[in-house]
């Protein structure tokens, strides 16, 4: 008899996943159907990790990133970090990254930007949740006035869970993405939010892909909407 009971029980709790599944779903394409100036880009990258000890690894990625209906290159950078884990659960991160992006005049520059971050990670059966708390500079070549002439900085909160799926190696992941722009006189407190939604599957022994759908929603210099398709190759070496 509590084995039935348990059985029922699981069986509820994983409707009531689906249906949680489902609803965020709907809700990134009724955002995306109502958005305002709309856009399409496709994000291409490459990542290699290796382990320097058990605690510490290294990281190597680069990426190219399309705007314009994917026509046209938006930027491309390539970036160089590490992280360390603290306690089982708990990391901390730092990258460097040079970008060439494309600026208001049609050329493209070079930017700076560094990134501190405190990453967190909880198992919950099947699932797996992680938030990371990410501090960005960004520094720019290209000056159209004198803020240019001085870093910004940008606080970034990303909450992402991911189910493991147990037989299949394809795991389904979403996650949400807040950017607020810090020591700035901006209005707003939020500048730019992502919400996204993806699958994790293996590949052979140390390789991997990731392909996920993001919608981005800018609110600053104007509110405007981005559909991105992201693939993403990682080897661990």
């Amino acid at each position: 008899m509590q084995i039935r009971v348990k059985i029922i029980r699981m069986m509820m709790m994983t409707m009531m996943i689906r249906k949680r599944y489902i609803l965020i779903v709907l809700y990134f394409l009724s955002m995306a159907a109502f958005g305002q100036k709309k856009d399409f880009g496709i994000w291409y990258g490459v990542s290699a990790e290796h382990k320097l000890t058990k605690k510490l690894e290294i990281a190597l990625l680069t990426n190219i990133r399309t705007f314009n209906n994917a026509s046209k290159i938006d930027e491309a950078f390539i970036e160089g970090g590490f992280s360390y884990s603290i306690t089982k659960h708990i990391a901390i991160a730092g990258s460097y990254r040079l970008t060439d992006k494309i600026e208001n005049n049609n050329s493209y520059y070079y930017q700076h930007k560094i990134f501190l971050d405190l990453k967190g990670n909880i198992p919950a059966g099947k699932f797996s949740f992680t938030g990371r708390l990410m501090f960005q500079t960004r520094t720019k070549t290209y000056i159209e006035d004198n803020n240019d002439n001085h870093p910004d900085y940008t606080g970034r909160i990303k909450i992402k869970a991911v189910y493991k799926t147990p037989v299949f190696p394809i795991n389904p992941y979403i996650y949400i993405e807040t950017f607020c722009p810090m020591f700035s006189e901006k209005t707003r407190t939020i500048e730019k939010n992502r919400f996204a939604g993806g699958l994790q599957f293996s590949i052979a022994k140390h390789h991997s892909a990731e392909i996920e759908y993001i919608f981005q929603r800018d609110y600053l210099p104007h509110l405007s909407d981005i559909n991105i398709i992201s693939v993403n190759y990682i080897v661990k070496i």
